[in-house]
């Protein structure tokens, strides 16, 4: 197969995880550009991926290079829409980061312009890579759970707000706060493990509450630290989280924080899953518990997790050969965007949504 040509657009923190798959692929791509608003980012990333050809400061000088088949836009959540649309437009197959973008809306109208010009948009949902993902998706397939009726996910940690008064915390950039930030992933391979569920009503609840005063603002962990601007900047995101909703699947009541005034545990960031015959607990990120109804017995899980990135990438670049849409295709993961939008929504107007 010919080497594809590729270009990164964002050189941050994301991009540093993809960049580091690819170099693991046994047929990476050729990236012909990286691209950053801020040059030294880029010329960092060069320097550690000597995959990367030249650097970049304006994306549009990919776009407008023939050579290019696709653009990895590894961006914050706000230029999502943009610069997919832009590279849409210019022909190039897209994978874009999660979240597709900021709202529902943008998000369909991506789609649209994607399935129109017969390209292949793919978003970043790892997690539908993950081996152990994978493999409850399969049991539930199968039957091994029975009738899964409910669904519980927790995305909790204590006082790791993100770049506090920076994009993670502004919600005009990031289109919200430990929802679309965590709860994305959470709520993605739930609906992917239960096998395409659409949504039918739901409420939720949402809280910024722990850092209203940034200054005073006391943490044990802040991701993207560097980008925090407690003096001058903005917090108007979710930091907690909680709502329920129903599909014609299973419901799902989920719990989700960025801080909160208690002990960090290890164990809040699991996912269960309650079935007649079975039921199992993923740990985010690991293994999963299995507890059989007829046996009383539990059994843990103990496979190899490959690398969900690299697969996910792989699998991106193979579709453009193929023109089969994955599981990670935009089409596949509008319902989870749908999902997100309608939570925010319902916490707005403190009132249930239904569809």
């Amino acid at each position: 197969m010919k080497q594809n040509v590729i270009a990164v657009i964002g050189c941050g923190r994301i991009a540093q995880v993809h960049l580091a798959a690819m170099a693991e692929m046994k047929n990476p791509p050729r990236i012909k550009y990286g691209c950053d608003l801020i040059l030294e980012k880029a010329e960092k990333s060069k320097e550690k991926f000597p995959l990367i050809e030249q650097v970049i400061t304006d994306y549009k000088v990919a776009l407008e290079d023939d050579e290019v088949q696709a653009v990895w836009i590894l961006t914050p959540n706000y230029a999502h829409y943009t610069i997919t649309m832009d590279a849409l437009k210019a022909g190039k197959h897209v994978f874009c980061e999660k979240p597709i973008t900021v709202n529902y809306a943008l998000s369909c109208e991506m789609a649209e312009e994607a399935n129109k010009r017969g390209l292949m948009l793919n978003i970043g949902v790892c997690n539908r890579y993950h081996a152990s993902v994978e493999k409850l998706e399969e049991m539930n397939r199968n039957g091994e759970f029975g009738n899964v009726y409910h669904v519980y996910c927790s995305f909790r940690s204590s006082r790791s707000i993100p770049g506090l008064g920076g994009a993670f915390t502004t919600k005009s950039q990031s289109g919200g706060g430990v929802l679309i930030d965590w709860g994305v992933h959470f709520l993605d391979l739930i609906l992917y493990i239960l096998g395409g569920a659409k949504l039918q009503n739901l409420t939720c609840d949402t809280y910024c509450e722990m850092a209203k005063d940034m200054k005073s603002y006391k943490y044990t962990s802040m991701w993207a630290e560097d980008t925090s601007d407690v003096e001058n900047g903005t917090n108007d995101v979710d930091d907690f989280i909680t709502g329920y909703v129903r599909t014609d699947k299973a419901s799902i009541s989920l719990n989700g924080a960025w801080a909160q005034n208690l002990p960090k545990e290890k164990n809040e960031m699991f996912i269960d899953i309650l079935g007649d015959k079975g039921g199992a607990r993923l740990t985010y990120g690991g293994q999963f518990t299995f507890f059989d109804g007829a046996t009383l017995e539990s059994k843990e899980s103990d496979h190899e997790i490959p690398n969900m990135y690299r697969k996910e990438n792989e699998a991106f670049l193979e579709s453009i050969h193929t023109g089969v849409k994955t599981k990670s295709h935009i089409d596949n993961i509008l319902e989870s965007a749908k999902l997100l939008d309608a939570l925010y929504q319902s916490a707005e107007k403190r009132e249930e949504v239904r569809f």
